[in-house]
């Protein structure tokens, strides 16, 4: 039997609302990155046939501009269109030294569903631009 070969397709896009503010930090090299968890829905009919919801939440990350820029103009509540790829974080709890590891988006993308009264965003620029 022949092996078959998988394309290497690792792309999201997902929407849905910051569940509290932005966690903006530099890296140890002096990289922005900017952390933020968002709340996303599904609604669908049940077996029983009412209508049911589901609720799920995953946390994004950006680096270099587009940190700085979703750090400075989003906030909890915010409406986000996010596109990028999956990637598995891992480290050693500090105390115990245990691995762990979470599953969170990279951000390649983020779009502002909402205009703030406050402030108007600048274009996003994308991760590879």
């Amino acid at each position: 039997m022949t092996e078959l070969k998988l394309p290497e397709v690792n792309r999201v896009m997902l929407s849905g609302r910051l569940t509290r503010d932005p966690d903006r930090r530099y890296a140890p090299d002096g990289t922005p990155v900017t952390s933020f968890t968002i709340a996303f829905h599904r609604r669908y009919r049940g077996r029983d046939g009412k209508m049911a919801e589901q609720t799920g939440y995953v946390t994004i990350v950006a680096y270099q501009r587009l940190a700085e820029v979703c750090g400075q103009y989003l906030k909890q509540g915010s409406a986000v269109l996010v596109e990028g790829r999956l990637q598995v974080r891992e480290w050693n709890a500090p105390q115990g030294g245990e691995a762990q590891k979470r599953l969170e988006i990279r951000g390649e993308s983020v779009h502002f569903l909402e205009r703030s009264l406050e402030s108007n965003p600048p274009a996003v620029p994308r991760e590879d631009e």
